[in-house]
């Protein structure tokens, strides 16, 4: 038998295409992408924030015309993140504030540098004051995997009909697996909505690993708590978001429990001061005070932590939203969609058995957790609770229109059914009389 002998130049021209089919490690790239919105409550602005892979300076162009010379611009900076897992991968994170814009006027704009630039995005500046009728998409449990809701929020988006997103926590599932390269998926996934809408975020229990760190560095909030706590301004309502993590994971600090309490009163304190201005007080947190889905959920528990705080005594959150008078809760957290009659502590106050929400004695819970993600839908238990008055087992997102002063319309679209609508209710409150529930 005759021997073969290795041929040295074969096993290099191998060697070769292995690499080649492999792909050549990239050079790190100065070009922007992970593109998206905030609104830091500060009238006539818009704040851009992307990702590059290698330090550069942090520039927006902007102007009016769709083509040709962007005429303005704006400086930022940009801070480096180094991811917690294993491989430390570090990325950079820029913020730029773009100020002076005119309300309600559509802008086009690219994010970068000279080393390398975006494409072209478009948004609408939001509008001054409360007498104006701003509409959300909210949702929560938005995953890098089955994303189900994404595509018909995109053409959403597309067609104009939103001004801001509220992502009631959890994303990608989870920004930092993979070594954060999940994180750079999700929010390159979600560019054609947040680089054109203001995308306001609150952090939900699979935004926890390395103490939230990725929710902290990709989002850039109002505020100083990192994007954990803050509230703003938007037409007739005051939109408040707060972390309910800091009853879970109490690892990270108990202190910030007493922390965010205390800011939410004072919050809550300063925006019912404000009502004559901005009648709706609206507050949304990832993990619901109640649900009647079928799991070990803290929802699911009589006295769930949320809703009654630590050790059932400190720093719950229902008696101080009831004090207050907050008008509508938005929740997620749960793989579905509920809707709840006006409660406080397990009783119901509908309006008047017609119109249960009209001028309602409590708060109104919303739980929108069905955006999609890997982890699927929740079901429910089998028979409702008296306090549940809608439950929907289907992907999809709410629509949240602050009509005016006295008028929010809420509407639930099934993506399960090519965008039916599944849910469609107003609540209504007179401005007359209107006061704390207390």
């Amino acid at each position: 038998m005759r021997i073969l002998r290795p041929c040295w130049s074969c096993c290099c021209l191998l060697l070769f295409c292995s690499l080649g089919i492999q792909g050549t490690p990239k050079a790190p790239s100065a070009a922007p992408e992970q593109v998206h919105l905030s609104y830091l409550d500060e009238p006539g602005s818009m704040t851009v924030t992307w990702t590059t892979w290698v330090p550069t300076p942090s520039e927006v162009q902007f102007g009016l015309q769709p083509s040709g010379p962007l005429p303005l611009r704006a400086q930022g900076t940009f801070s480096p993140f180094v991811d917690g897992g294993i491989l430390r991968r570090k990325l950079y994170i820029h913020r730029v504030t773009l100020r002076g814009l005119l309300p309600g006027v559509q802008y086009v704009y690219r994010c970068g540098s000279a080393q390398g630039w975006s494409r072209r995005f478009r948004f609408r500046a939001l509008k001054n004051g409360p007498h104006w009728s701003p509409r959300l998409a909210v949702y929560g449990d938005l995953g890098a995997d089955n994303p189900k809701a994404l595509p018909r929020l995109r053409r959403d988006t597309q067609q104009g009909m939103y001004d801001a997103v509220l992502h009631v926590g959890d994303f990608a599932y989870n920004m930092d697996q993979d070594n954060a390269r999940i994180g750079d998926k999700f929010m390159r996934l979600i560019e054609p909505v947040a680089a054109s809408l203001p995308y306001m975020t609150c952090p939900g229990n699979h935004e926890e690993r390395y103490n939230f760190s990725n929710y902290k560095a990709r989002f850039n909030m109002p505020g100083d708590s990192e994007g954990l706590w803050y509230s703003w301004d938007l037409g007739p309502a005051h939109i408040i978001s707060f972390s309910t993590e800091v009853y879970f994971f109490l690892h990270y600090g108990r202190h910030l429990v007493e922390r965010q309490f205390h800011w939410l009163e004072s919050d809550l304190q300063k925006a019912n001061q404000n009502r004559a201005a901005r009648p709706w007080i609206i507050t949304m947190g990832h993990r619901p005070m109640y649900c009647s889905n079928a799991d070990l959920d803290d929802c699911t528990w009589h006295e769930s932590k949320v809703r009654k705080g630590l050790r059932g005594r400190f720093y719950g959150l229902e008696d101080l939203f009831y004090k207050y008078g907050v008008d509508l809760q938005l929740w997620a957290h749960e793989h579905s969609y509920e809707r709840l009659w006006p409660i406080y502590n397990y009783q119901v106050f509908n309006g008047s058995q017609e119109k249960p929400y009209t001028n309602p004695r409590g708060p109104v819970h919303i739980i929108t957790g069905s955006a999609g993600c890997e982890e699927r839908l929740t079901p429910f238990s089998l028979f409702p609770r008296p306090w549940s008055a809608l439950r929907v087992k289907e992907y999809g997102y709410t629509r949240l229109h602050v009509l005016n002063g006295t008028h929010i319309h809420l509407q639930q679209v099934s993506d399960d059914q090519d965008g039916k609508i599944v849910d469609d209710i107003w609540v209504v409150r007179p401005l007359l009389g209107r006061m704390m529930y207390l």
